[in-house]
């Protein structure tokens, strides 16, 4: 049975692109993912990037459930210290509601943003400290079993919003251990604690009312294309834009040509930024489906979240089938 595929959209912004044109590819992604057999999409809350649109996290899956049919939908993640429980309860309860048996709620207790930005949001940093506590006041919120009494979310949905654990550090996989929640760890860009993390997940893991065994998500980069050198340019072009991005804040900055990104990247300042893009499938089917099985298999994660960063959709979206059809064709070479 091959392993379970999901994917990871941040309603990217390219060059010269809108946040409205993002939203549209975000549908189009979303129904290719559907058709393709991906079991889920998750969106993730980010602020103040001009790069990303999925900000408003829960109002971007309800507007791409109604265009989707069957696909499970959902934050990857929420991050919880940014928020009121009862207010997310209340907006998770409303898509559950209106999209039930489809809904998602991934938390995460960093920040999505900067320092200056985390203020905006009315936070600060002990913010985070209280963050198993808050997964288990929402919890109580979204069962019906409020910790708070005389006070219930409404609406509550009749059907189970399923929580997931996000993180990329040991904090997150004890206390999704502790709590016996799914963990999905971040690996897609902060992957230096991947094996050690899941290990203290499995080794840690506590049955619970929502799961009975361990579960682990990992995520991985991917850019697939028919051939190789395509797939290669695809990454080379959409890690730039990242590198660029990030060292290019702010107005009159220097407008870096591709050659000094390159140099960037390849030298000791960068080798930071080039470590967080470690695991990253990239080349023909056959290429990618062998990268995923090899790298589920050395964690034994239950399902991959894929992020597939081509700019153009057009390529996003065939990368996007090509990994579905790889992957179940390394579990049965019989499929095409």
């Amino acid at each position: 049975m091959p392993i379970a595929l999901s994917i990871l959209d941040l309603a990217t912004i390219a060059p010269g692109q809108s946040a409205r044109e993002s939203f549209a590819n975000s549908v189009v992604l979303a129904q290719a993912a559907e058709r393709s057999g991906y079991r889920r999409v998750w969106y993730a809350e980010h602020h103040n990037m001009d790069s990303i649109a999925s900000s408003a996290t829960s109002v971007v899956i309800g507007h791409v459930a109604e265009h989707t049919k069957t696909i499970r939908l959902g934050a990857g993640g929420i991050m919880l210290p940014n928020h009121s429980p009862l207010v997310i309860a209340e907006q998770f309860g409303t898509l559950e509601t209106l999209f039930p048996g489809r809904i998602d709620l991934g938390l995460g207790r960093a920040p999505g943003s900067d320092q200056k930005t985390m203020y905006a949001l009315r936070r600060d940093n002990a913010s985070a400290d209280s963050f198993p506590q808050d997964v288990l006041e929402l919890q109580g919120f979204l069962s019906g079993n409020s910790r708070i009494p005389g006070v219930q979310a409404v609406p509550r949905a009749e059907g189970i919003v399923p929580l997931y654990i996000l993180g990329s550090s040991l904090f997150g996989a004890q206390l999704a251990a502790h709590l016996g929640l799914p963990y999905a760890f971040a690996s897609h860009f902060a992957p230096g604690a991947l094996h050690e993390a899941v290990a203290v997940y499995r080794d840690k893991f506590q049955p619970s009312e929502q799961l009975a065994e361990p579960y682990v998500i990992a995520g991985v980069n991917v850019f697939a294309a028919d051939d190789h050198e395509v797939a290669a340019e695809h990454r080379a072009i959409a890690y730039r834009d990242r590198a660029r991005r990030m060292i290019q804040r702010g107005p009159g900055q220097h407008d870096f040509s591709d050659d000094e990104i390159d140099a960037f990247l390849a030298s000791p300042n960068g080798a930071q930024l080039s470590s967080m893009t470690k695991y990253t499938a990239v080349g023909t089917p056959e290429e990618i489906g062998s990268y995923l099985t090899d790298f589920a298999d050395s964690i034994g994660a239950d399902e991959l979240i894929t992020a597939h960063y081509a700019q153009r959709i057009e390529d996003r979206i065939h990368s996007v089938e090509l990994t579905a059809r790889a992957v179940a064709q390394v579990a049965d070479p019989a499929v095409r």
